[in-house]
């Protein structure tokens, strides 16, 4: 590996070093590659360690590089696709679900949630906890929040706890004649719950998607699913072939 000179320009050194790590990206390393140290990129690229920090931390938001401790610093895979807002709707846990089912408990929900499904404040919901890998990394979380009256023949001899209570409640679910489903996306900072689950630190970026699932005039479930912002990108459409890109230029190898 050759010395990089950077070229004199009116950008920040930072970010124009960070166009330069990306080009060297795509063209001199593989996914799952260990960058050399700190000390010959700098050297490289005639930076400041500090310097070349910010340009590191800068690719590891955007997730081109993924840093970890007892590691190092890798070439980061592409980010997955996450269709949302298809034609194809279909209950949780069915067809090609990537989610794996966590666990399930009976609670009163949240007054948020209430209102958002509808229901009354007193009456209980299955909270079922979910989780979505990709090469063999957490990239999201899911809560999804249905009613009782949603599932009204489950019951504790079906489903007694855990995972196993988890795919129950979403079998019982997929009685119902599905309407449709509506989804909003956002851009939010994980919680603690949520930074342990997707191995981030708190407030670090991440994508809320929240589908409401409907059924008989009514919301029968409430998604709210927590990915990572710097390992996913989210595509729209009726086809879902319309997807929603970085620019060329920022784009992950």
């Amino acid at each position: 590996m050759g010395t990089t000179q950077l070229e004199s320009v009116s950008e920040p050194k930072y970010w124009h070093l960070r166009t330069v790590l990306t080009e060297a990206l795509e063209s001199e390393f593989t996914v799952g590659e260990i960058l050399p140290n700190e000390r010959d990129l700098a050297a490289r690229f005639g930076v400041a360690r500090a310097t070349l920090r910010q340009a590191l931390e800068q690719l590891e938001l955007e997730g081109r590089l993924q840093r970890r401790r007892g590691v190092g610093t890798t070439v980061a895979p592409p980010r997955m696709g996450v269709a949302v807002g298809t034609e194809q709707h279909a209950w949780p846990g069915t067809g090609e679900d990537a989610w794996q089912a966590v666990d399930c408990t009976l609670a009163e929900a949240p007054a948020a949630v209430a209102e958002a499904l509808e229901t009354e404040r007193a009456e209980p919901v299955h909270t079922v906890r979910r989780t979505r890998m990709t090469h063999g990394q957490p990239v999201a979380a899911e809560l999804l929040y249905i009613p009782q009256s949603s599932v009204p023949e489950l019951t504790a001899i079906d489903a007694p706890h855990g995972a196993a209570r988890a795919r129950a409640v979403l079998r019982e679910l997929q009685r119902l004649e599905l309407e449709g489903n509506e989804s909003a996306v956002e851009l939010g900072s994980a919680h603690a719950d949520d930074a342990k689950e997707l191995d981030r630190l708190p407030g670090a970026p991440v994508l809320v998607v929240t589908t409401r699932f409907l059924a008989a005039g009514r919301t029968a479930a409430l998604s709210v699913a927590t990915y990572r912002a710097d390992t996913c990108r989210l595509t729209f459409g009726d086809s879902g072939n319309v997807e929603i890109h970085q620019a060329p230029e920022q784009r992950a190898s």
